[in-house]
């Protein structure tokens, strides 16, 4: 049974972005600055477009906290879009001025972008509509409730971590065993692409200044793991509760992410069954173990004690200054898609916004596994689990 939910609203260029989180036990002290913290990073990266330089996202908690400290009940928080104050002719909720709207209109949509789905799916003549929606400024509300999320988490020793694997056709080197936590506990949060590997730095910038100077963008791969998450999280009863398949589809809910990997997913595919697997062992001291990771963590929808290994795929963005061909929709006739602000690439954010999600589906499993109301009851709860699992 599901126990955290969430929901966000708002627009790219509306007054702010809400999110209302629901789930959480009374008791969590909320700590502002690493929430903060988190929104700030999700704005970090070097291609980022002109958007990053106006808006300085916090978070204004509004509900569900007092006094630093959860309450039980749904959570609401904000977060400002400054660019409103330019975009008001435009996008006030209320009211808005019908010839900036005109001039603001999108009519040519972008190959690759929600427009023209979303247009022909909710009947708006100016996909203006569909896209404010469909941006990934939305993903800030995300990284907020997922902040909330890695509070909890932590709390009971769970750390949720991401690093860049590439950017474009450039890929840091990695190790003979493959992806592993390890690489991300030494990635520079302080760097422009939050590479895994930094020596690979230098070339990944040059290819972002050509990207920026040919007017076309540039996706790459990202690593989100979580290390400390005991076995026994999901459930292999039904399909819609397996562990692995609510992390996928969590992950390619993410803007412009088009495909994800669980561990050596993908490597996997290509092995004999003897070099795919994870052989178990038994230490008295530590229990069940693994030499290897594989599986990333998960074996038929339920974690195994492992560290968590997620790759994500992000595609190019799909908003390119010299605009990909297309159709005007009133007129039908052949042109170039519209231009709106754009980075060359956000995959460093991208992980960021990995990072949240994770701790959103593990946050409501971890509740589903341990149960209660307020931080004492999951924690001696979850105590007793851990015992059970040494025990067996």
């Amino acid at each position: 049974m599901r126990r955290l939910s969430f929901t966000t609203a708002g627009e790219s260029h509306g007054p702010n972005l809400t999110v209302i989180l629901s789930g959480l036990p009374a008791g969590l002290k909320v700590q502002t600055e690493l929430l903060n913290d988190d929104l700030a990073r999700r704005q970090h990266g070097y291609g980022r477009g002109g958007r990053m330089k106006i808006e300085r996202d916090a978070a204004v908690l509004t509900g569900g906290i007092r006094g630093g400290e959860t309450l039980g009940g749904p959570i609401s928080l904000e977060v400002q879009n400054r660019d409103f104050a330019v975009w008001e002719p435009v996008m006030s909720p209320v009211r808005i001025d019908p010839d900036a709207a005109r001039k603001r209109a999108l009519t040519s949509p972008r190959p690759g972008h929600a427009d023209l789905a979303g247009g022909l799916k909710y009947r708006r003549r100016d996909l203006r509509d569909i896209l404010e929606r469909a941006s990934a400024r939305e993903s800030a509300a995300r990284v907020a409730a997922g902040s909330l999320c890695r509070m909890l988490l932590l709390h009971f020793g769970i750390q949720i971590r991401s690093g860049v694997l590439s950017i474009g056709s450039v890929r840091c080197p990695l190790p003979k065993g493959g992806v592993s936590f390890s690489l991300l506990s030494d990635v520079d949060e302080s760097s422009p692409l939050r590479l895994v590997d930094r020596t690979v730095e230098a070339d990944a910038i040059r290819l972002i200044d050509l990207g920026f100077k040919e007017g076309d963008t540039l996706g790459g791969s990202i690593l989100v793991g979580a290390r400390g998450v005991p076995p026994g999280l999901g459930s292999h009863v039904a399909w819609d509760e397996k562990l692995d398949g609510r992390i996928a589809q969590a992950m390619l809910s993410i803007p412009s992410v088009k495909a994800v990997s669980l561990g050596d997913g993908i490597e996997n595919a290509f092995r004999f069954g003897s070099e795919a697997h994870d052989a178990i062992e038994f230490d008295p001291r530590h229990g069940f173990t693994r030499p290897t990771n594989r599986a990333g963590g998960l074996e038929g929808g339920i974690t195994n004690g492992q560290d968590i290994l997620v790759t994500l795929f992000q595609k190019p963005i799909s908003t390119l200054r010299n605009g990909l061909p297309s159709v005007d929709i009133e007129t039908k006739e052949p042109v170039r898609a519209q231009y709106e602000r754009s980075d060359v690439t956000a995959v460093p954010a991208c992980g960021v916004i990995g990072e949240a999600m994770l701790a959103l589906i593990l946050a409501d499993a971890f509740l589903a596994k341990t149960g209660g109301d307020s931080l004492e009851e999951v924690a001696e709860n979850y105590q007793a689990f851990m015992a059970a699992q040494r025990a067996y």
